[in-house]
């Protein structure tokens, strides 16, 4: 069997690592209005691949680190299924508390200008145990030691 450069790259750059991908926008391209808080505010449909053997189960963090007041955190979810298909206003595990103080997805809803929405995926050991409504920092915390590997998929989102 003949390998092309093209597959040595994909081994390169994905072995080890996971690939969040959308169907609705590509990274770091605009996320379409829909999935804004002052839109539909539903989760884009999201795809993980490259998940290693072993995984027990996957956490999604979405966040904005260019909020004004630092990483404001929209949507933290663990427990979720390794098969790594997440639909469009779908609730794929246990939902955390978010920095609007909601256990749900709040979509992107910069204050001005153009800000960048990191879709983190974390492939983990194991299970987690913790309640649903827990902060982003206890999921962390319960992390620690746990996760396989990780990817991001970086949309931008500007004020409509």
């Amino acid at each position: 069997m003949r390998v092309s450069y093209k597959d040595i790259l994909y081994v390169i750059l994905y072995m080890g690592k996971l690939q969040v991908v959308s169907s609705a926008f590509l990274n770091g391209n605009f996320i379409p209005p829909k999935y804004g808080r002052l839109g539909g505010n539903v989760n884009p449909p999201l795809e993980i691949r490259n998940v290693p053997n072993g995984t027990k189960s996957l956490v999604l963090i979405v966040d904005d680190p260019d909020a004004p007041t630092g990483v404001f955190t929209h949507w933290v979810v663990w427990n979720i299924f390794p098969k790594g298909i997440i639909s469009e206003n779908n609730v794929p595990g246990i939902e955390g508390q978010n920095d609007f103080g909601q256990s749900k997805y709040d979509g992107p809803s910069p204050p001005s200008g153009t800000h960048h929405y990191f879709f983190r995926a974390f492939a983990l050991r194991e299970m987690l145990a913790l309640p649903k409504g827990s902060s982003r920092k206890e999921l962390e915390e319960v992390m620690l030691g746990k996760v396989i590997c990780e990817g991001e998929l970086v949309g931008k989102y500007s004020k409509q």
